[in-house]
């Protein structure tokens, strides 16, 4: 029998990169600064290799892929429409995005807590995604 903490912290992490590229991609037509774009660009990428790594292990594990939870999703899109409908410069762009990533870190960092019998390759990939999370909002700051 596999071991649930380590499905359970996989799935969540397969939701947190589905929900961080979809977020990426509601902002990259509207971003003007080149840096900006390829900053988020470069991260968009970073998410979805560390979603291909995810769902290699979901699949070992035999656990099931996961989506964003669709409330979240769902007031995350009307956040950003409405902000950017209000100011579509790129310091909205990055203020949002910054959002975004804290709420990832928090989320994360709850759900490695929470499952703390997942196994060592599973929490290694949890705190990769919590460092990619950190050093884009950290990037993020010169923009804002």
């Amino acid at each position: 029998m596999e071991n649930k903490d380590t499905i359970s912290l996989l799935q969540e992490c397969d939701a947190g990169t589905k929900m961080a590229v979809s977020s990426i991609d509601e902002t990259l037509e509207k971003i003007q600064n080149s840096d900006l774009k390829k900053l988020l660009t470069d991260s968009k990428e970073e998410h979805l290799k560390l979603g291909d790594e995810i769902h290699t292990l979901l699949t070992k594990h035999g656990g099931m892929y996961k989506e964003p939870n669709a409330v979240a999703k769902g007031m995350s899109w009307i956040k950003t429409n409405v902000m950017l409908g209000l100011d579509d410069s790129d310091q909205t762009v990055a203020s949002l995005i910054t959002d975004g990533c804290d709420m990832g870190i928090k989320s994360l960092q709850t759900y490695l807590n929470e499952f703390e019998n997942a196994d060592h390759i599973s929490k290694g990939i949890c705190k990769k995604l919590i460092s990619v999370e950190e050093k884009l909002n950290k990037e993020l700051r010169a923009y804002l």
